[in-house]
């Protein structure tokens, strides 16, 4: 269920007048920053509300009551950013952005605070930051294996994974499996008949390999 426009995800999403606002105004600031630093592909911006937004937004749909979320590696702040809009309101909502890269931490600043939204930003390896969330999530960060260890502080304090990934997942989690001992699910993607999205139960012990 692909979305083609800002409509068309509006509808999707249900999402209120001011959620597209914030979000409009993240792509123009998306837009501005992509064209002094590596953000995004400069090819996907057109086709942000699908590609961007609506691959980002789909993860509610599998933690409805989710109100606390770390995105590792947040880059240009997908998922986190538009979670953050979306649960902007919520009681308790909040989503930290971990990026180790300072110059993306500073455009995510720039993004919180021009949006006022419920986010924390760290300029921070993820592996060493002990944050207690609901959700962890990731796109675009590293093979599943490292992944997992990136996450591992989180797992194991409870939270549920969710991962953004593309068709060679299969390849990607038995790879992961010959790192970790781990429960996971595969759900297919909504923005893309070619994306999953993995659900991590549980992570077990490291494997030697």
């Amino acid at each position: 269920m692909a979305v083609t426009d800002v409509q068309s995800f509006a509808r999707a999403t249900k999402a209120t007048p001011e959620q597209i606002a914030d979000l409009s105004r993240f792509l123009e600031m998306l837009t501005a920053g992509n064209a002094v630093m590596n953000l995004v592909g400069p090819a996907t911006l057109p086709d942000f509300w699908n590609r961007h937004a609506w691959d980002s937004a789909q993860l509610f749909r599998l933690a409805p009551h989710a109100v606390t979320w770390a995105d590792l590696g947040a880059g240009a702040g997908f998922p986190g950013l538009v979670l953050a809009i979306l649960g902007k309101g919520r009681d308790g909502f909040h989503v930290h952005l971990v990026e180790s890269m300072a110059k993306r931490c500073r455009f995510l600043s720039q993004v919180v605070e021009a949006l006022d939204l419920p986010a924390t930003v760290y300029n921070e390896r993820a592996e060493n930051l002990s944050l207690h969330v609901d959700i962890v999530t990731a796109r675009a960060c590293a093979p599943l294996h490292r992944l997992l260890g990136y996450a591992r502080p989180y797992l194991l304090d409870g939270a549920q994974g969710l991962f953004l990934k593309g068709q060679d997942v299969v390849a990607d989690m038995s790879e992961a499996a010959r790192h970790w001992e781990y429960e996971a699910d595969v759900v297919p993607s909504l923005s893309d008949e070619r994306g999953r999205i993995v659900r991590v139960r549980r992570l077990g012990r490291a494997r030697k390999v």
